[in-house]
């Protein structure tokens, strides 16, 4: 954990995170068009961080959209395996491990275009003064007119629904392997209190073996309220909102 409060993780969970991913994102380029929208605001020759980036997905699939990306993530096998997916695709990503509070000391105020912190990341930050301390370090690092997307659970819902068990109802393949996704949610009595998540994927072989990787995962939730005072607070104004309190998540895009 940092000074103010970033948690890492995912170590475990970066050799098996694809199994994470939804068939519609998991292709880099696929990944890449959901955000379409969004990158028609980019200007030419544009420079965009994904700090967040997981296992490379988006930031591979905006490189070959001939895009300048930087990749970082606070996992170093998050990182290694971004530069993997790089390789295997021929695109130009620079990789950098790095929690959110650490990017100012990898890059100059005013470099970005757009920065990305998508995957529903940001709960890992630490509280309230945590999560405005990434966003702090994100707007920092946009240009005049640069933007933030951000993208979020709709953590009312998750809170309403309490302490819970979610098995997979199928079967998900990746790589010639079928495996299940268990995810068990530890929810705290109040919001401002560190919740839980232990993620669970069991591979299944055709003998019938089971492999199971899994990680218990700390979170900090927040209201969508609280968001848009914690954007506006450090800078940032937002211009594009999916927000809908009955839907599972939504995005963010926040001007500087």
């Amino acid at each position: 954990m940092t000074e103010v409060g970033v948690v890492a993780g995912y170590d475990a969970l970066a050799e098996v995170y694809e199994w994470l991913i939804s068939d519609a994102k998991l292709a880099p380029a696929e990944f890449a068009a959901s955000f379409d929208d969004v990158l028609r605001l980019l200007p030419s020759n544009a420079h965009v961080l994904d700090c967040s980036c997981g296992t490379g997905q988006l930031a591979v699939g905006l490189a070959g959209l001939g895009i300048q990306v930087v990749a970082t993530d606070a996992s170093e096998a998050m990182v290694r395996r971004t530069a993997e997916l790089a390789e295997e695709f021929g695109a130009s990503v620079r990789t950098v491990r790095a929690d959110w509070e650490e990017l100012p000391d990898h890059f100059d105020d005013a470099t970005f275009d757009m920065v990305f912190c998508v995957g529903n990341s940001l709960h890992h930050a630490v509280g309230a003064r945590g999560r405005v301390a990434a966003l702090e370090s994100m707007s920092r690092l946009l240009r005049r007119g640069g933007r933030l997307v951000l993208t979020s659970r709709t953590w009312e819902l998750v809170r309403a629904r309490g302490s819970r068990l979610n098995i997979s109802d199928r079967l998900v393949r990746r790589n010639g392997r079928d495996a299940v996704v268990v995810y068990r949610w530890e929810i705290a009595p109040l919001w401002e209190e560190e919740h839980h998540i232990e993620i669970a994927v069991a591979q299944v072989d055709a003998a019938g073996s089971v492999l199971v990787r899994s990680e218990l995962l700390s979170c900090w939730p927040y209201r969508y309220d609280e968001l848009e005072v914690e954007l506006r607070r450090v800078g940032l104004r937002t211009e594009i909102s999916t927000f809908n309190p009955e839907a599972e998540n939504y995005m963010v895009v926040a001007g500087r």
